[in-house]
């Protein structure tokens, strides 16, 4: 009654490999993209944008990217923070070298620029896996974190060793620094996120894709028959850095502002996206949005409640947040592996069942 396929024929190829073939997934998204774009912009404030939806759009891209390499490609990363923060030195200093270049541009390049940086440190991918690559990601984490801490060059000679993203404008409207509208920098990075995510589901469903999941289910008869595992876990390591870079330019310039590599880009970083694909579900670009959208939405929800409404001491309700997440992804890993994304396919299917769902 509520979700149904029936009658819903494809009478072309075309129709049948569209990014969402089914009309009623189809409509959903549309009505989705449309309050998105045309509704939040108006009824957005300086809150809503700093607490909620602008670390969810940012989030929401970096776990796309994670997905694509840890999900997709079956290749462990620990090292998103510091391919984040490659994105955002990457753009610091695109801005302050070339200052007449549209804002877009220079997010695009420093995704292109981590893209570079993550298959360079995904060329040890080719010979080790598992637990050994994971250490080898998390070396990278505290390389670049090192490295952006250590060579002055990166921000600038800087005394204190911040970077600050001087304002920058989009056909007129400032979308970098403090006087920023909160609308604009929200539209901003909804655009990133769309693009992103249209992206990563046509990959992901085509012949890359494909060749991702063959490596990850199991590399040597992938390699059997056919599959380059050259070609597949660095195409993986290059689209997930992209993606990662664009959600690590948008922190700095949009969302923070000014930056501590240190403080904002650490394994704590790297951790938290994990989580996020951990939770939302593994090989699932819904998952990575569900995933971002509940450990954003967590701490708000827990300071309101606990702080707010019941008085609770802060170190407390931050304490609190921590073992709520730990207890979710022990429990996740042992009855729901695929995570939230999986609890979303069992719904649709009762709902196609509904008013009898087995």
């Amino acid at each position: 009654m509520f979700y149904r396929e029936a009658g819903d024929f494809k009478t072309s190829y075309i129709d049948d490999s569209q990014t969402f073939p089914i009309k009623f997934d189809r409509y959903r998204y549309y009505v989705v993209l449309a309050v998105a774009f045309g509704i939040i912009p108006f009824l957005i404030n300086d809150y809503l944008a700093n607490a909620l939806l602008l670390p969810f759009l940012i989030y929401a891209i970096a776990a796309i990217g994670l997905n694509i390499l840890v999900g997709y490609c079956g290749q462990v990363s620990l090292g998103t923070g510091g391919f984040m923060a490659v994105g955002a030195y990457a753009c610091y200093k695109l801005m302050t070298a070339f200052p007449d270049v549209s804002m877009f541009i220079h997010v695009i390049l420093a995704g292109g620029i981590t893209a570079i940086v993550g298959v360079l440190f995904g060329l040890p991918s080719l010979r080790i896996k598992g637990f050994y690559l994971a250490v080898a990601t998390l070396a990278a984490q505290f390389f670049l974190v090192w490295l952006f801490n250590r060579v002055p060059w990166f921000y600038n000679y800087s005394a204190s060793g911040q970077i600050n993203a001087p304002e920058r404008d989009v056909f007129g409207i400032i979308i970098t620094g403090p006087n920023a509208p909160a609308w604009a920098t929200y539209l901003f990075c909804l655009i990133f996120l769309t693009i992103c995510a249209l992206i990563a589901r046509n990959l992901t469903r085509g012949t890359t894709g494909r060749t991702w999941m063959a490596i990850r289910d199991m590399d040597i008869a992938a390699e059997i028959i056919g599959v380059n595992p050259l070609r597949a876990k660095l195409t993986a390591f290059a689209v997930s850095s992209f993606f990662v870079g664009i959600a690590g330019a948008l922190f700095f310039a949009v969302y923070l502002g000014a930056v501590e590599v240190g403080e904002a880009f650490g394994i704590q970083k790297s951790f938290l996206v994990l989580f996020m694909i951990i939770i939302g579900g593994l090989g699932s670009i819904f998952g990575s949005f569900a995933g971002a959208a509940f450990l954003v939405l967590l701490p708000v929800v827990l300071k309101v409640v606990g702080a707010d409404w019941l008085g609770w001491p802060t170190d407390i309700v931050a304490h609190l947040q921590l073992v709520i997440v730990g207890g979710l992804i022990i429990l996740f890993l042992i009855l729901e592996p695929h995570g939230l994304a999986q609890l979303w396919r069992v719904a649709k299917e009762k709902l196609r069942l509904w008013p009898f769902p087995h």
